[in-house]
């Protein structure tokens, strides 16, 4: 229950005085629910410094002028007013839609008005569109006015009103945070500095960095920490599977194979082992570059399940993806005896109850898939462990519907999108954490460069050359427009230009093909009966053609970083000199430039999310909104990485010396939690 002290926060925004239907309307253009309570992280962008100017001539900005009006005159477009100041020096008032019954008598002809506004130079007359302030008295106008974000129908004046009233209503907390982190950051109590962040007197107030600002900033993390906290002391006394030892058959499958695991994954496969031979239920993300051997790490945890009579449930977000993850599985399991079955939304009928059948007999030990393997339909025998693949692609509800297919089950989530550390902790805080930071032997950096789409000729005739010595290409073309219409225009119209030059050795893949011609394009290709593959980025994650070495990417200056270096990533898999390359448009932007530049100049994905997160801010960082992050109202995860460490220590500390928050400082932060929404977070992460 929600403590008593928020009930009027937590009022719908329609209860302020003067907000009617079409107000409330229009607010929620503004914010992500109806509470009043996300008026107070409605902060302030700029402060408006007026100052009075003797003249037109000293006037800049939102100064404050002295002016009598001379006369009045309607346009097509326009009511202009024409003033004088005390030195014959002309401005006009401009209004767009103006009523002039109502401008009249505001403004009558010979009279003296205090003015200010926005000050602008058209056709060398200076000139102010709709006025902020005009009055008969200098001292009616505001020296400071605090500027918010707005949108259409919500006027400064009625922001300012609304965040007042909201202010007017917030109750004085009791403190929260430590002492001693109060007295070494030098901040001030959570209501004064609510209360200075909205009534700032210079532009330096609205800094982020403001110790008012940091303050509150601080307080967002901790909530985000300590709801995180909470959940993982709860995950870590959960009762699951406890497995015995499998390592005899992990020996087993290690001696199979052709090469030797890295450290990293060795070490990723004692962190699982470890867990998973507990009394408590696991919940650990494995996260690793591309191409770092996650799949393989996720195959030997499996096997500990499956030696120990449960069935695994391995989860892809696409088709593409599930196909490959099965037929590189397929060989292993096998040779050693395990059944392995194909789940997907794409097999015939008959396939599919074949499917269900071997799964709800217990045949099955791994069943890969897609989303079709959490359908009421799917019954699983013995449920013990879940892999989640890409799990960024997956929603909530899905991971917990999986789950739930069994009793407790041990569950691996994977992510071959790199994420910084700081979005990690916010992410994944309930989970622990195991990282592949090493390529596999004899793995190459791929060689990048960036050319102007404009030498794309010169980009054809290297492929030429590139073809007659065996070389397999990926040409990846952008998503133009918003629409499906506008992606298959790119890539059809790129395929046919191709195909003109190089015949039948130019295939072609997307998302709106039949799964049977995903399947041919993607097998003619790594079979070698095609040497191009133009694509889309359906291909981002996934596909594994080892014999491919070249990555066109086209207009490369409209995909995220992120993304750039996952498609990147596919080349670069064998032993062989890989290459990328990036073409870009005329006039990149400068945040363009700099995608490109980073790219260039590592190959690292971790070195890359980090700059990502740098360059685009919070932004969407996995390039999707399922990703899970937390949209921070006061907190900026690009600026505040040093307090999310002091808050990430913070809450874990708090959990170890009162679990259930019962002390005077628990109690506190029990309103802490609801004050921003971290029940829901609570409630919608239980998940895992």
């Amino acid at each position: 229950m929600r403590p008593e002290i928020l009930n009027n926060l937590f009022q719908n925004m329609d209860n302020i005085q003067g907000v009617g239907q079409k107000t409330f309307k229009n607010l929620m253009n503004l914010f992500p629910s109806p509470y009043i309570v996300n008026l107070l992280w409605h902060l302030p962008t700029s402060v408006i410094n007026r100052k009075f100017a003797k003249s037109v001539d000293e006037a800049y900005d939102y100064s404050i002028l002295k002016l009598r009006v001379i006369g009045h005159e309607r346009t097509k477009q326009t009511y202009k007013v024409t003033c004088f100041d005390d030195f014959d020096n002309e401005i006009i008032l401009t209004f767009f839609h103006g009523k002039p019954e109502f401008l009249k008598v505001l403004l009558p002809i010979d009279e003296i008005r205090f003015v200010s506004g926005k000050i602008e130079t058209f056709k060398g007359i200076k000139q102010i569109s709709h006025p902020d302030f005009i009055t008969k008295k200098l001292e009616e106008i505001p020296t400071y006015d605090v500027v918010y974000p707005l949108t259409a129908g919500i006027s400064k004046k009625m922001i300012r009103n609304m965040i007042n009233d909201a202010m007017s209503v917030t109750p004085k907390f009791e403190e929260w945070l430590d002492a001693e982190l109060l007295k070494s950051q030098k901040w001030a109590d959570f209501n004064s500095s609510l209360s200075k962040v909205h009534n700032p007197t210079k532009i330096d107030d609205v800094s982020h960095f403001t110790k008012e600002r940091r303050r509150l900033a601080y307080d967002e993390l901790l909530s985000n920490q300590l709801a995180l906290a909470i959940l993982r002391k709860e995950g870590k006394y959960l009762k699951g599977v406890s497995f015995k030892d499998a390592s005899q058959l992990q020996e087993k499958a290690k001696n199979m194979l052709s090469f030797k695991l890295t450290n990293a994954q060795e070490r990723a496969i004692a962190e699982i082992n470890k867990d998973m031979q507990s009394d408590n239920r696991m919940l650990r993300l494995l996260q690793g570059d591309v191409g770092s051997g996650k799949t393989l790490v996720a195959f030997f945890a499996s096997l500990t399940a499956i030696f120990n009579g449960y069935q695994v449930a391995f989860m892809a977000p696409t088709d593409i993806l599930a196909k490959q993850h099965f037929n590189s599985l397929l060989q292993m399991c096998e040779k050693l005896g395990i059944k392995s079955t194909l789940l997907t939304g794409s097999l015939k009928t008959k396939e599919k109850n074949e499917a269900l059948k071997d799964i709800s007999e217990g045949n099955s030990g791994i069943i890969v898939g897609t989303h079709a393997i959490f359908q009421e339909k799917v019954e699983f025998k013995n449920l013990g462990f879940v892999v989640v693949d890409e799990q960024h692609r997956f929603g909530v509800h899905q991971r917990l519907k999986l789950s739930s297919k069994g009793k407790m089950v041990d569950m691996l989530v994977m992510s071959a999108t790199p994420i910084p550390r700081t979005l990690a902790l916010t992410i994944y805080g309930d989970m622990d954490l195991s990282i592949l930071d090493e390529k596999p032997l004899g793995r190459k950096d791929i060689l990048t460069c960036a050319m102007n789409v404009n030498k794309i000729n010169d980009v054809v005739e290297g492929l030429k050359r590139a073809i007659s010595d065996d070389k397999q290409i990926y040409w990846v073309c952008p998503l133009v427009e918003e629409t499906l219409k506008s992606d298959l225009k790119a890539v059809t119209e790129r395929f046919e230009n191709l195909k003109s030059i190089f015949g039948d050795k130019v295939g072609m893949v997307h998302g709106k093909l039949k799964p049977e011609e995903k399947d041919k394009a993607i097998n003619d290709f790594a079979s070698g009966k095609t040497k191009i593959l133009v694509a889309t980025t359906v291909i981002e994650v996934g596909i594994d053609v080892k014999s491919a070495t070249i990555m066109i990417i086209e207009h490369s200056e409209r995909f995220g970083l992120s993304q750039l270096h996952q498609l990147r990533g596919r080349v670069g898999r064998n032993d062989e000199d890989s290459s990328c390359v990036l073409l870009y448009a005329d006039n990149l932007t400068d945040v363009a430039k700099q995608r490109i530049n980073v790219l260039r100049n590592t190959n690292d994905g971790f070195k890359i999310a980090e700059e990502d997160l740098k360059i685009r801010g919070m932004g969407d960082v996995l390039g999707t909104k399922q990703s899970g992050i937390p949209e921070f109202k006061l907190a900026d995860l690009s600026l505040d990485n040093d307090l999310l460490k002091i808050a990430s220590q913070d809450a874990r500390l708090i959990i170890k010396n009162d679990p259930e928050l019962k002390s005077i400082r628990g109690q506190n932060l029990r309103t802490l939690l609801y004050l921003f929404n971290q029940d829901q977070a609570i409630s919608n992460l239980r998940s895992g």
